[in-house]
């Protein structure tokens, strides 16, 4: 039974029990999307559609494949590229998903903040993963 006025979403809806890999590519150097670059972390940029689009209807997210500085890549860099984007699709059943919290398994108050007490140290969207 659900808590009253809740739906199943963020986890638990339609497409529970379906996997999602987000694959990226950039025309930008990977340090140009992490926490310092300036375009910030390329998970904070995609949380809206690993969580919101993704996470909502029920599916298990995995960790996003990127490859950055797409524009240039030379023939060397290709094989390193192309065999690591053939592993994450190899564990693409087994790897573990990104680990949301949903929003009936208890970390959530009646209005759907997060309870007190959880995801200490925490900031911005890192607070809705366990």
């Amino acid at each position: 039974m659900l808590p009253s006025g809740r739906t199943r979403r963020y986890g638990e809806g339609n497409l529970a029990g379906k996997r999602a890999l987000l694959s990226v590519t950039t025309g930008g150097m990977a340090s140009r999307f992490s926490g310092r670059g300036i375009n910030g972390r390329l998970e904070d940029l995609l949380f809206p559609v690993t969580q919101g689009c993704l996470f909502y209807p029920g599916m298990e997210v995995l960790s996003l494949f990127s490859a950055h500085g797409c524009n240039r890549v030379t023939d060397e860099q290709f094989p390193v590229i192309r065999d690591a984007c053939t592993a994450r699709l190899e564990g693409l059943f087994t790897d573990a998903p990104m680990a949301f919290r949903s929003q009936n398994g208890g970390d959530y108050e009646d209005d759907l903040t997060l309870k007190v007490g959880l995801g200490e140290g925490a900031k911005g969207f890192a607070l809705h993963q366990r």
